[in-house]
């Protein structure tokens, strides 16, 4: 039986039954089919490694998602009209990549922080004011997008994030860059474009491995002493 179901744009407005009775599928791609639900019966796709939902108009998603234990490559949920995600969800400990832009998210589940395997998260476009304290658990993130919310902050337990790279906050609204990012050893590029910041801390030139800080279209200058401790570094300011 053929592992991979590929039902891209296939215009269906619904999942065909027959979809749920290939329990050995290993990739479903049902992306743009404006499909508004998903049968519980996902649950059964046991083998599954990659489900692509993207670009639909889901409102939720079922929770037995979390019972999908073989997925660790992608889950693609992004482009729907989601207003929640299921607690299930942190039961994917092995996912790699998920992607959940595009959506009406207000917040996320706290069970995300049990997502362990996660190395790149995409969140952007959503409606989040906050992030769970449970997000330090991410420890093997490597990249994180959040543009396009409306974050004032992000929580203490950020610091954990020790394996993070990328970290885009563009478009929130961010008085301050959090003080948890002070700690991330190896945060390359922090994208903080289009905020509310005012005063930048001291401790950014003490940041081992930064070597992009954009803070362009934000209320503030940046002191002329730190700018130049930032650039001895090798860092790039872009104010």
């Amino acid at each position: 039986m053929n592992a991979v179901l590929d039902l891209w744009r296939c215009d269906l407005g619904e999942v065909p039954e027959s979809v749920w009775a290939r329990t050995g599928l290993e990739v479903l791609i049902l992306a743009g089919n404006g499909l508004t639900t998903i049968s519980p019966k996902i649950g059964d796709l046991r083998c599954l490694r990659t489900l692509d939902l993207g670009h639909n108009a889901l409102t939720s998603v079922p929770g037995e998602l979390g019972r999908l234990a073989a997925l660790t490559d992608f889950l693609y949920l992004h482009h729907n009209r989601l207003a929640g995600l299921p607690e299930s969800l942190g039961r994917l400990t092995r996912l790699r990549y998920l992607n959940i832009s595009e959506n009406s998210l207000t917040d996320l589940p706290r069970s995300i922080g049990t997502m362990h395997g996660l190395v790149e998260l995409r969140a952007q476009h959503n409606r989040l004011t906050a992030l769970p304290g449970t997000v330090g658990g991410l420890s093997r993130l490597r990249e994180l997008w959040l543009r396009g919310n409306a974050l004032q902050g992000l929580p203490h337990s950020t610091a954990g994030m020790t394996q993070l790279r990328h970290l885009d906050l563009r478009e929130n609204a961010l008085t301050e860059i959090p003080q948890p990012l002070a700690g991330l050893p190896l945060l390359r590029h922090l994208d903080l474009r289009a905020n509310q910041v005012t005063k930048l801390p001291g401790w950014l030139a003490s940041m081992p491995s930064l070597e992009k800080l954009d803070l362009r279209w934000n209320p503030v200058e940046p002191a002329p002493r730190l700018l130049h401790d930032l650039e001895q570094r090798g860092c790039v300011v872009l104010a």
